[in-house]
């Protein structure tokens, strides 16, 4: 990979058994980390920790707080105090006006934003007794504002970003670092669903080589790719009547 030692010994990556995460998982494991990984399917988590004998499989529904929090203990009784957390455990469905269900986007938000919070709350106990730790939720460029058909996404990925920022300056207080991680579209499983154009597509190799040098910076947000993000960036600031006239062209176009 090019690069130096990890400076995490020990990682806890949720949502590891496809996309960023598993390839996060390998590409620490192979910095010299010891990466405890969780997600629904033991057998992906397994063949995963297969690939690297540094990375331990702790299947997990990050939906069930109390396994959240079984799992936390569990991971650092057997491979010791966690340096390092990064949820990146998420679904993603596409919704518009003809096909919106509630449903869905419960089952977004308790995945994607209940699911991380449940994390959070397994690894402070800990964190904050020995004042050391770093917090990484996953979110992304779609929680800067409301787009099109992702009425069941982006508003997860928005409450994501929100409760990093919450708890940034508090957590420093306790001497963790808190950092949010927002990828633009990489190529997964998820993405591999979706009918419409992706700008700016990265490979999860890139991705996770972005997330790992971000993750050392001191920036709050760790963002890629950065034409994306400008982009994305810019529309955040436009007033409504204009944001809005924008997206109601880009439908059209889609």
């Amino acid at each position: 990979m090019g690069q130096s030692a990890a400076p995490w010994k020990t990682v806890w990556i949720t949502g590891a058994s496809s996309g960023i995460g598993r390839q996060l998982a390998l590409d620490l494991a192979g910095l010299g980390a010891t990466v405890a990984v969780s997600a629904r399917s033991g057998d992906a988590l397994a063949a995963l920790a297969g690939e690297n004998t540094s990375i331990r499989s702790y299947p997990l529904d990050v939906t069930d707080l109390a396994a959240c929090r079984k799992t936390a203990k569990s991971i650092e009784a057997d491979i010791g105090p966690l340096d390092l957390v990064v949820m990146a455990a998420g679904i993603w469905i596409i919704r518009d006006i003809e096909s919106f269900q509630a449903e869905d986007s419960i089952r977004a938000m308790r995945v994607n934003y209940e699911g991380a919070a449940g994390v959070v709350d397994a690894v402070l106990p800990f964190m904050t007794k020995r004042r050391a730790g770093h917090i990484a939720p996953v979110a992304s460029v779609a929680g800067y504002r409301g787009i099109p058909r992702a009425v069941t996404y982006a508003p997860t990925k928005a409450a994501l970003i929100s409760m990093a920022e919450a708890l940034r300056t508090d957590a420093a207080r306790h001497g963790i670092k808190v950092q949010i991680i927002n990828p633009g579209f990489v190529r997964t499983p998820m993405t591999d669903t979706n009918d419409f154009p992706m700008p700016f597509l990265l490979e999860p190799e890139d991705a996770s080589l972005r997330i790992i040098a971000g993750l050392q910076s001191d920036r709050f947000e760790v963002v890629f790719p950065t034409r994306l993000a400008i982009i994305m960036k810019l529309l955040r600031l436009l007033p409504y009547r204009v944001y809005f006239w924008l997206m109601g062209r880009f439908v059209q176009r889609a």
